[in-house]
């Protein structure tokens, strides 16, 4: 059945026929009204592809240039970890309703990470179906669609990368996946996903180091046995009511001991490198300052930095002030 939309209040369906509003029944389908466009499956459909295709090819062109990067090497950053959605693969000419133009400012910045010396880590943080969700997985209005059906799919995404980067000067990983989510996403489906996305990029080098989420638990069992390995956790004091509750002190306290421990265990003996793929100085308590910001940024540099593979913080750049590296490393709150 094709349902399309005919106004800002109204869809309409081309099914013919009575219904018995079963879930069964073609003509009953589920919506989840997001309110907004969110995420580049939004930002494509809702502009349609001429508009897309402007807004987008403006951005790239504009948001991120050369000059970033030589602001990075300039104030000791080494890499630079890049988002990049599975159409990517597929440019020029994506399936709709995702526009091209995304693989050109990738190349565009590998060429420009090899000549400032910097390293880049290439992040698969949209997997087909979206796993988790979430806008910045281009979700299809919120929904969690990946699982084995997909898996095929994903791995061909992942081989697309490792060959068309795997023997750049500038590369130094393949991240599988962003932040897959449990339960939507299962452990059995991302355990076979992540050998076969392992084996897709060894088939291609052997030097980059492959990272994968431990969003869903351990995966040290998963690692041995594999060649340079990296597990990634993510660290936010933001998401729970308890960070909300507490003062810079209590937050920092977190860190300095329960983060602490929780890397210790992802950073065996012998075993895969541990990496803080995302991390933020924003605090979630009313009334925190930018100096706050500083502070707690401060604790989490001395935690993190016992990651065996380093971290990386989200985001380099951003509209929202604690969001943005660059901007607090101009105003001194963040020295690397």
């Amino acid at each position: 059945m094709d349902k399309q939309v005919t106004s800002l209040t109204e869809v309409t369906a081309d099914y013919i026929g009575g219904s018995s509003w079963d879930d069964n029944d073609p003509s009953v389908f589920e919506m989840n009204i997001v309110g907004v466009l969110q995420g580049e499956y939004q930002i494509t459909n809702g502009y349609g592809p001429s508009a897309a295709s402007k807004l987008l090819q403006d951005h790239w062109n504009s948001y991120i240039t050369e000059q970033d990067f030589e602001f990075m090497a300039a104030n000791g950053l080494t890499a630079v970890r890049i988002p990049v959605g599975w159409w990517t693969a597929y440019d020029p000419v994506p399936p709709m309703p995702f526009v091209g133009g995304s693989l050109n400012a990738l190349d565009n910045a590998f060429t420009w990470a090899a000549k400032h010396g910097l390293k880049v880590t290439v992040n698969l943080h949209a997997a087909p179906g979206s796993q988790n969700g979430e806008s910045h997985s281009a979700s299809r209005d919120g929904y969690l669609e990946w699982g084995d059906s997909y898996i095929e799919d994903t791995v061909k995404v992942i081989d697309f990368l490792a060959a068309r980067y795997g023997n750049h000067p500038a590369l130094v990983a393949i991240e599988l996946m962003n932040e897959p989510l449990a339960p939507g996403v299962k452990l059995e489906d991302l355990t076979k996903y992540y050998r076969l996305g392992y084996d897709a990029v060894r088939s291609h080098t052997l030097n980059a180091y492959v990272i994968m989420s431990n969003r869903l638990g351990p995966l040290l069992q998963l690692a041995e046995g594999l060649s340079r390995v990296v597990i990634d956790v993510h660290y936010y004091n933001l998401y729970n009511p308890m960070f909300q509750q507490w003062n810079l002190q209590q937050n920092i306290d977190y860190i300095y001991n329960n983060r602490a421990s929780d890397l210790s265990k992802v950073t065996p003996a012998n075993g895969p490198l541990s990496f803080v793929g995302e991390w933020t100085s924003v605090l979630g308590f009313k009334g925190a300052t930018m100096e706050d910001s500083g502070s707690f940024a401060k604790a989490q540099q001395d935690v993190y930095g016992r990651a065996t593979f380093g971290w990386s913080y989200w985001s380099y750049k951003c509209q929202y002030d604690g969001w943005n590296l660059q901007q607090l490393i101009q105003d001194g709150l963040i020295q690397i």
